[in-house]
C-alpha cells in the first residue's frame, strides 16, 4: 500500500490563501463598522470585525491602509453625498479653530483632513507654540473648558512627550496636540515605525473647501 506524502509547500499556500481571504473579509467588515457605527479607531474596528467573523485577533488582521481603502470605497458607494457634506462641515469648524489658534501655528491632521472622518469624529490640530502653557492660558482667558493628558510622539527619529488638550469647538470635539516649535519642520509620527501623518495649514484647508464648492457648482 502506497503511503501518502504531504506537500508542505501546497499546505503553506493554502494557509496563506486562507489568511489573505480572511484579511480581505476583515478589512471590508471593519470598513462597514467604521462607516455605519461612526467608529474612527482602526484598531477597535478591525478587532470587532475579527470577532464577528470568528477570526483570531492575532492572525490575518489587515493594516490600517487596507481598511482605509475599503472605507473610502464603501462611502463612495453608499454614503457619498451625506459623507461629503459632513466632511465639509468638520473642515469649516476646523478652519474656524485654526484661525482662533493662529498664533500657535496650527495644522489640521487626522481623519477630517484625509476625508475619512465619521459622524462623531473629533477634529485634530497640531500646535507649535513657544510653551504648552501659552495654549492653556489662551483657553483659560476665554473661559473655554478643557482637559489635559500626556502622550508620546516621534518627531523625526526622536521621541518626545507632548501635551494633549481636549475641548469642544462649535459643539464638535477638538483635540490639540501641542508640540515644541522646533518640531514644526519635522515629520511627526505616533510611533518610530509608524506612518507620517498628513497635515495642512489654514490656507490649504481653505483651498480644500473652495475646490469642493467649485465641484458642487459645476455639478460634479
Amino acid at each position: 500500500m502506497r503511503s501518502k506524502t504531504r506537500n508542505p509547500a501546497a499546505s503553506g499556500d493554502r494557509r496563506s490563501a486562507k489568511q489573505s481571504s480572511m484579511r480581505a473579509m476583515i478589512s471590508a467588515r471593519a470598513a462597514r463598522i467604521m462607516a455605519e457605527d461612526g467608529i474612527d479607531d482602526f484598531g477597535v474596528a478591525k478587532r470587532k470585525a475579527a470577532r464577528q467573523l470568528g477570526a483570531p485577533e492575532t492572525e490575518s488582521l489587515p493594516a490600517n491602509d487596507e481598511i482605509e481603502a475599503e472605507l473610502r470605497a464603501y462611502r463612495a458607494l453608499y454614503q457619498a453625498e451625506e459623507h461629503s457634506k459632513r466632511i465639509d462641515e468638520l473642515r469649516r469648524v476646523a478652519l474656524d479653530a485654526m484661525r482662533a489658534f493662529a498664533h500657535f501655528n496650527p495644522y489640521l491632521t487626522g481623519a477630517v483632513l484625509t476625508g475619512i472622518a465619521g459622524h462623531y469624529a473629533e477634529i485634530e490640530l497640531q500646535l507649535f507654540p513657544e510653551s504648552t502653557k501659552d495654549v492653556e492660558l489662551f483657553l483659560i482667558d476665554r473661559g473655554i473648558p478643557y482637559s489635559t493628558q500626556q502622550a508620546r510622539r516621534f518627531s523625526g527619529d526622536r521621541e518626545r512627550a507632548i501635551g494633549l488638550l481636549s475641548l469642544s469647538w462649535q459643539e464638535v470635539p477638538l483635540k490639540l496636540s501641542v508640540f515644541d516649535p522646533r518640531d514644526e519642520r519635522l515629520a511627526v509620527k505616533t510611533s518610530l515605525a509608524g506612518r507620517v501623518g498628513e497635515r495642512a495649514g489654514a490656507l490649504e484647508v481653505e483651498s480644500l473647501l473652495r475646490s469642493r464648492e467649485v465641484r458642487l457648482k459645476s455639478g460634479e
